[in-house]
C-alpha cells in the first residue's frame, strides 16, 4: 500500500482533525491545554487554532482565569460549521431531525406519510420541514441517514427486503441522492438503535453487544469489535425468522408474522399471552407495561422465558456479555423483565450473559441516524481543513 509522505500539508490537516476531534469530546480548550493534548508547541498550537478561526470551525467561548497572567481563551468548535439529518420512516410516521456537529439536537419534526406514496417525496418534504423547524438553510447539511425496516442490501445500499414499505424498493437511494444532492444512506433500524445504544445508552463504550428489539416485531442490532455486523446480505439479525421449537416453520417469508420466533413473542403473541393471564391492554407495549405496575409474575415470566429463547440463541452463537432490550415491549417491561430473561437465560444458556434494558431517551432510531450522519459529517470537515 503506498503511503503519502509526510508533507507540510497534510501535516497540518492531520493536527487539525486531531484538535478538532479533542474540542468535539473534550470541550472548550485553552491553546495551552490543547498544546499539552496533542504534543504541540504553543506556537503551533496557535497558528492552528488561527487557521480554523479564519474558516468559522472553532471560536472563542469564554476564559479560563489563570494567575498571575490574563485569563486565557477558551475554544470551542463552531456548533453551525455543518449539520447532518435523520430520518425514521414508518408506515404510519416519519420523524425527521437535524443536528449540528456537536451533535445537539436543533430541530424534531414528524410528518403523516399518507399524504404521499411516493418516498423521494416523503423524505425531501420531511427534510425540508426539519430544516424549517431548525432555521437552517438546506445547503448547510453535510450528511443524511435513513433508519427503515427491513434488509438493506449492502452492495447498493438499497432497500431489499421491507414487507411495510413495499415502495421503497428499487432505485430510491439513488433519486434521493439526485435531488438532495448530499450524501444520503439508507440502514435498518434496529441497527441504528444499536449504534445509539453504544454512543447514549446502557452500551456505552461497549465493543461486544447485542441489541434485542422487542415489539410489533423483532430484530437484532449485532455490535462485534466496535462494529455493526450486518451480514453477508445484509440480513443478520432477522431473529423473527429464527426456528422455535414447538412452533410451525414459515411457509412463505412474504408473510411478516410467519416466522417461528415472531409468533412466539410479536404483538399478537404477546397480546394473546396478557389476555391469557388477565393483563389488560391495546398493544404489546402497554400489556407489559400494566403486567409491570400490577406485578402480574406469571405473565412476566412466562413472556422473559419468550424471550430467552431467542436470546440464547444469540448468546451460544456470539457470546457478546451484554443483552440489551429495547423497543416497545422492552422499554416497557424495563428492568423487571430485563432480570427475568437474564435469569432465564442463565438456565439454559452456558455463557449467562448480562441483559439490561435500554438507556437510550426518545427516539432511538432517530437518534442512531443522527449519529451515524454525524460521523459522515465529520469526516468531512474534518478532512478538509485546510
Amino acid at each position: 500500500m503506498p503511503r503519502r509522505p509526510g508533507t507540510p500539508r497534510l501535516l497540518r490537516q492531520l493536527n487539525d482533525r486531531s484538535a478538532l476531534e479533542l474540542l468535539l469530546s473534550g470541550g472548550p480548550l485553552t491553546r495551552a491545554e490543547l498544546g499539552e493534548h496533542t504534543g504541540l508547541s504553543k506556537v503551533t498550537a496557535g497558528q492552528l487554532l488561527s487557521r480554523l478561526e479564519e474558516r468559522d470551525l472553532v471560536a472563542v467561548v469564554g476564559e479560563q482565569a489563570g494567575g498571575r497572567g490574563p485569563n486565557a481563551a477558551l475554544y470551542g468548535v463552531v456548533p453551525s460549521c455543518a449539520y447532518a439529518a435523520g430520518l425514521d420512516v414508518l408506515p404510519d410516521r416519519i420523524s425527521a431531525g437535524i443536528a449540528d456537529i456537536t451533535g445537539a439536537l436543533v430541530a424534531e419534526v414528524s410528518v403523516d406519510p399518507s399524504d404521499h406514496e411516493d418516498p423521494v417525496r416523503l423524505v425531501c418534504g420531511a427534510v425540508e420541514k426539519a430544516c424549517a423547524a431548525a432555521g437552517v438553510e438546506f445547503s448547510r447539511l453535510r450528511a443524511f441517514v435513513i433508519g427503515t425496516r427491513g434488509v438493506v442490501d449492502p452492495r447498493t445500499g438499497d432497500m431489499r427486503f421491507s414487507l411495510d414499505l413495499p415502495s421503497w424498493h428499487g432505485d430510491v437511494l439513488a433519486e434521493l441522492r439526485r435531488d438532495l444532492a448530499i450524501p444520503v444512506t439508507i440502514e435498518n433500524d434496529v441497527n441504528l438503535a444499536a449504534l445509539a445504544e453504544r454512543s447514549h445508552g446502557a452500551a456505552a463504550g461497549v465493543d461486544d453487544f447485542v441489541l434485542v428489539w422487542a415489539g410489533i416485531g423483532q430484530g437484532l442490532g449485532v455490535m462485534l469489535d466496535g462494529r455493526l455486523h450486518r451480514g453477508f446480505t445484509g440480513g443478520a439479525g432477522e431473529i423473527g425468522w429464527l426456528p422455535v421449537p414447538g412452533e410451525p416453520l414459515p411457509t412463505d417469508v412474504s408473510e411478516p408474522q410467519s416466522g417461528s420466533f415472531q409468533r412466539l413473542v410479536g404483538g399478537d403473541a404477546v397480546t394473546g399471552l396478557a389476555g391469557a393471564h388477565g393483563v389488560g391492554g391495546r398493544s404489546a407495549g402497554e400489556c407489559v407495561r400494566t403486567a409491570v405496575a400490577a406485578g402480574a409474575e406469571g405473565f412476566l415470566d412466562e413472556l422473559a422465558g419468550r424471550l430467552a429463547v431467542g436470546v440464547a440463541a444469540v448468546a451460544v452463537v456470539l457470546d457478546p456479555g451484554l443483552i440489551v432490550l429495547s423497543g416497545d415491549v422492552g422499554r416497557a417491561g424495563g428492568a423487571v423483565l430485563a432480570a427475568r430473561v437474564e435469569e432465564a437465560v442463565a438456565r439454559v444458556c452456558p455463557s449467562q450473559p448480562r441483559v439490561v434494558v435500554t438507556e437510550v431517551e426518545g427516539n432511538p432510531v432517530l437518534r442512531g441516524a443522527l449519529e451515524s450522519a454525524l460521523e459522515q459529517a465529520r469526516e468531512q470537515v474534518f478532512s478538509d481543513t485546510v
